[in-house]
């Protein structure tokens, strides 16, 4: 209870420090859901030609791209030094969160806010509802799609970022992988067979930040609620783990001072 208020309280200080100037939060917000929208007009382009691939059409692709894009939100915005995290490490700059009595991945990641993630949140509601498919049932599977599929994204990144424990500079090679997940999360997986789809599920697991939790959206299964879980889970241990062996390797770059 006590990691939980510090997180509570962590998060409401990054709020507050980015709507001290509200028109840049809001035009951020704003923003990304203009942006997010005219991307997904590929998608009803698309559509418009070719009615369905493989039993998903333009209202289960709202799903996908919804999900998708408020996963990917929520992470950010409650975890944004996620995407970070190599080059901390790799400036040695985790000294100052070694220094204090909180636990230091969670206390790292969740330091800085991502205020155009609130854009992708927003977008994502929006898009669960041009889907034509709401309902009461339904919107709280979404929820519940979204925190999972979160859990997806931030544990992705904190293992791919760790990779800079054993490599040094690896932020080229992180940004590949974050555009990997962004990019191949907003496609059905029915797309994929054999090898494709097996690399969707593990060794990229994207498919775990869209297309399962849309189709948890689309119908109901406790299959498939289980399998989504499990896998959240799995790839939080595994990302808790792999940071944590990482820092053993640690050199100091003795950068302990204030964060203003």
């Amino acid at each position: 209870m006590k990691t939980f208020s510090f997180l509570l309280r962590l998060w409401k200080t990054n709020l507050l420090a980015a709507m001290e100037y509200r028109a840049a939060f809001i035009t951020q917000i704003v923003g990304m859901v203009v942006n997010n929208t005219i991307y997904f007009l590929i998608w009803v382009i698309f559509f418009d030609r070719f009615k369905d691939i493989r039993g998903w059409g333009l209202s289960d692709m709202f799903l996908v791209f919804g999900v998708a894009a408020a996963s990917f939100g929520l992470g950010v915005f409650l975890f944004g030094n996620a995407m970070l995290l190599s080059d901390l490490i790799a400036q040695g700059k985790l000294d100052y969160y070694l220094s204090l009595p909180r636990p230091v991945l969670l206390h790292t990641i969740a330091s800085r806010s991502i205020t155009s993630g609130l854009g992708d949140v927003t977008y994502g509601l929006l898009s669960y509802l041009a889907s034509g498919q709401f309902s009461v049932e339904g919107l709280l599977r979404f929820l519940l799609g979204v925190l999972l599929g979160a859990t997806v994204f931030v544990s992705f990144m904190v293992l791919a970022q760790s990779l800079a424990f054993w490599f040094g500079n690896a932020s080229a090679f992180t940004s590949l992988l974050v555009n990997a997940m962004i990019t191949f999360a907003i496609y059905p997986i029915t797309l994929f067979d054999g090898g494709a789809k097996f690399i969707l599920f593990t060794i990229i697991p994207a498919a775990l930040m869209g297309a399962v939790p849309a189709s948890l959206v689309r119908s109901f299964d406790w299959g498939t609620l289980g399998g989504l879980a499990a896998g959240a889970a799995a790839l939080l241990g595994l990302s808790v783990w792999f940071f944590h062996r990482g820092l053993r390797r640690y050199e100091s770059g003795s950068a302990i001072q204030n964060q203003v």
